[in-house]
């Protein structure tokens, strides 16, 4: 007997006992009683499942690569209609809250999370780098309308190390190559690399993200499997699939361990985010911003900006791992990522002086006027006038910022010779031609020639995703060969040691008290 007829029974049995008493005082209370228990009994017995249970459900088997229908997407993002805007207090709560992917069991899955679970203060330690980024990278994922778990690649790439540099030259926290970061927009020369810039290297990261996420037809894990792997790969491995009649399926897939291990280590980060009973440690980090990004408008030097702005120079420096040297390049960026929040640099004298303009209130004004005139908010003239409301009056002197630096923040370098920076001798070059057979590709090229990529693509006007023609031909500048100087003997000492030790010698003090004899 099915449980549905069985059920029908139950019920009508109740109704018969009601019309046997119905003449009882006590009818009505009988049969909602007996009503109550047997519908009780028609519904699903809820069961909360323990942690053992919890993990050995992820060591379910996949169906073999042949079966007939394919495995079902291991993640899967949640309809916009369907999700909460939860916005929590803690920032590492926030993120586990949003969390759009859907996972389902698998071996490879299970392997990462016992790695995570091995170790249950890795993320503990690594967030002490991420503190001063994540709230504005996850503010960035978020006004893009993108998943959240996005927010942790750079965890999964570098453990959030900006100054990460892999066998396959990919930097930053990003660990971005070198072709895909000049591709979205990343400078990149003697003063300053975008790829080290967490931020700038977010912006770059996340649109090359989008970008595969569309070349993928919208297969998150085909995105992120390129992203790690590279384009060519995954498309490769899903057309061999295709012809071999398997399923396309990322768990699929024949790719480098590599990325075999990434995206199982993305799904297992999300996954025990959102599940702190495990055991892994959840970080606890303020839903709000710590660090603001302040754009100087011209060229700076970390030692002058920091002591006008009374923080710590080696701080600034530490926040601002893509500037390569005590000042920014002379053509920018300028921008650079302050230890203060926004409301504090707008109170700090430096702001007040060098960032905001007197402006006297005229009849009529009001502060939205005021703001759409000045391309600011009515938000940041309130903050920097310390207003609590909208009211002004004529004749009122408000602070609008706006740019109004007055000074170099630069430091003349030719004061002293120990301070003078000696300019880089321009190495003698010849010009290579190179012939494109076929097979050729832009990388291994400036990899064979060991030339930056950005001058094989400059001296040839070409984009990053420029197609090779054989028969064509490209122009390298290659060191030209200069004879070995004779060496200077080791011991003797060079013209700037000899320098030195004259100024020492003249700058030690005589004694105010004569030597007395023995």
């Amino acid at each position: 007997m099915n449980y549905a007829a069985n059920s029908l029974m139950k019920i009508n049995a109740a109704q018969c006992v009601c019309l046997l008493i119905k003449n009882h005082a006590l009818t009505a209370f009988i049969c909602f009683s007996l009503t109550v228990v047997l519908a009780g009994c028609m519904q699903t017995q809820t069961h909360t499942a323990t942690k053992q249970e919890v993990l050995n459900a992820l060591l379910v088997e996949v169906p073999a690569p042949n079966a007939p229908k394919p495995l079902l997407p291991s993640i899967q993002e949640k309809k916009p209609e369907a999700l909460k805007p939860y916005i929590e207090q803690d920032l590492w709560q926030h993120i586990a809250f949003n969390l759009r992917f859907e996972i389902s069991p698998h071996p490879r899955l299970k392997k990462r999370i016992d790695w995570y679970l091995a170790q249950p203060d890795y993320l503990l330690k690594v967030n002490e780098r991420a503190a001063p980024y994540l709230y504005h990278i996850v503010k960035k994922v978020e006004q893009q309308k993108l998943p959240l778990e996005l927010a942790l690649l750079p965890f999964v790439e570098s453990d959030f190390r900006p100054h990460a540099v892999s066998k396959q030259q990919a930097v930053g926290a990003w660990q971005l190559v070198d072709a895909t970061a000049y591709h979205f927009g990343l400078q990149s020369n003697d003063w300053y690399d975008g790829r080290k810039d967490v931020l700038a290297a977010t912006d770059a990261a996340l649109a090359y993200l989008k970008y595969l996420h569309k070349t993928f037809n919208g297969n998150w894990l085909h995105a992120i499997a390129a992203y790690n792997s590279g384009e060519g790969r995954v498309k490769s491995a899903i057309k061999k699939n295709r012809k071999q009649r398997k399923s396309t399926h990322y768990w699929y897939l024949k790719l480098p361990k590599e990325t075999s291990d990434y995206v199982p280590k993305l799904l297992a980060l999300s996954y025990l985010l959102q599940h702190p009973d495990t055991g892994f440690k959840r970080p606890n980090l303020i839903n709000q911003a710590s660090t603001t990004i302040l754009d100087v408008g011209q060229e700076f030097s970390f030692g002058i900006l920091a002591s006008l702005l009374e923080i710590n120079k080696q701080r600034l420096h530490e926040l601002n791992p893509g500037y390569l040297r005590h000042q920014s390049p002379t053509n920018g960026p300028h921008k650079v990522l302050v230890p203060l929040t926004e409301k504090a640099l707008m109170k700090s004298a430096f702001y007040r002086d060098q960032f905001s303009l007197n402006y006297t209130v005229v009849q009529n004004d009001t502060l939205y006027g005021i703001a759409r005139r000045f391309s600011t908010s009515v938000e940041k003239i309130k903050q920097l006038n310390d207003k609590k409301s909208n009211l002004i009056r004529v004749g009122e002197r408000l602070l609008i910022n706006q740019p109004n630096i007055d000074r170099s923040l630069t430091v003349d370098y030719k004061i002293s010779p120990y301070l003078q920076q000696q300019a880089p001798v321009k190495q003698a070059t010849i010009e290579h031609h190179h012939t494109i057979v076929s097979g050729d590709s832009l990388w291994d090229l400036s990899q064979h020639y060991q030339v930056p990529l950005k001058d094989l693509l400059d001296w040839n006007n070409l984009q990053a995703a420029s197609i090779l023609s054989p028969g064509n031909v490209l122009i390298l500048h290659l060191p030209a060969k200069q004879e070995a100087k004779p060496k200077r003997p080791t011991n003797a000492p060079s013209y700037l040691d000899k320098l030195e030790n004259a100024v020492n010698a003249s700058e030690v003090p005589r004694s105010a008290v004569p030597n007395l004899p023995q």
